[in-house]
């Protein structure tokens, strides 16, 4: 089961007079990674190093470090801590001492996963998207049964016969959510699949 960040986290090392800080995120999407990089980056570094995954997306960077020694390394400390809609900025500011491809590729990639493994995770839930249209008697019922069922609220639109919500449920748990619909409803409600 991939997990993701519950929130941003830091971590700071110095290695051979160089030092390196990770900075590490949850995101959603491509957008929002590159948004957290470009917010994070600092000019006066030697380099602003990152990578980030979101489901089969991703993309890093070494920015001027020796090809394969930087972006690539964090990539993989992302797959290795099993992560997966997370981004991952490791700053390095040179302190004068080569440490080659090899001692390159291990501080960033040591440092993004370090990052990682110090930051609250949370697992990631496969969630299907569900709509279905309550009545106003059934609505308050509903909605504060929702959270047995894990199902997340994304939208809510009334109209004179109750209320529109689209959900963001996990697999496991629709044929629970039918059931109780049908329950509060005698029957006339029902989930459609989005």
């Amino acid at each position: 089961m991939p997990f993701t960040l519950s929130i941003p986290c830091e971590y700071r090392e110095e290695i051979k007079k160089s030092r390196f800080i990770a900075h590490a995120a949850p995101v959603t999407s491509a957008a929002e990674a590159q948004a957290f990089i470009a917010r994070l980056s600092e000019a006066s570094a030697s380099h602003n190093c990152w990578a980030w995954k979101v489901g089969n997306q991703y993309r890093f960077s070494d920015d001027g470090e020796p090809g394969g020694t930087a972006g690539r390394p964090i990539l993989a400390a992302i797959e290795g801590q099993d992560c997966d809609q997370v981004a991952v900025l490791v700053i390095r500011w040179y302190g004068g001492i080569q440490l080659g491809t090899g001692g390159l590729a291990r501080a960033y990639g040591g440092s993004a996963a370090k990052c990682l493994q110090g930051g609250q995770r949370t697992e990631l839930v496969a969630r299907s998207r569900v709509s279905c249209h309550p009545g106003f008697a059934e609505l308050p019922v509903l909605k504060a049964r929702l959270g047995e069922f894990e199902a997340l609220l994304e939208s809510e639109s009334f109209d004179a016969d109750g209320a529109e919500l689209v959900l963001a449920l996990p697999e496991g748990q629709t044929a629970g959510l039918e059931r109780l619909l049908r329950d509060i409803s005698r029957g006339r409600l029902e989930l459609k699949r989005l």
